[in-house]
């Protein structure tokens, strides 16, 4: 997974689409249980091989 080097850096991650923040949280919140749909599609097409 390339998301290793995030996960492990930072406490706080935030992720904004449009100039929007869409989701914050820690790491785990983000990549484990994202709520947004915008941000799952992100995560999904992000972590294909």
């Amino acid at each position: 997974m390339k998301w290793n080097l995030q996960k492990n850096v930072a406490d706080k991650v935030i992720f904004m689409a449009n100039g929007i923040i869409e989701e914050e949280g820690t790491p785990q919140e983000i990549f484990e249980n994202p709520k947004s749909d915008i941000l799952k599609n992100f995560l999904s097409k992000s972590l294909e091989s």
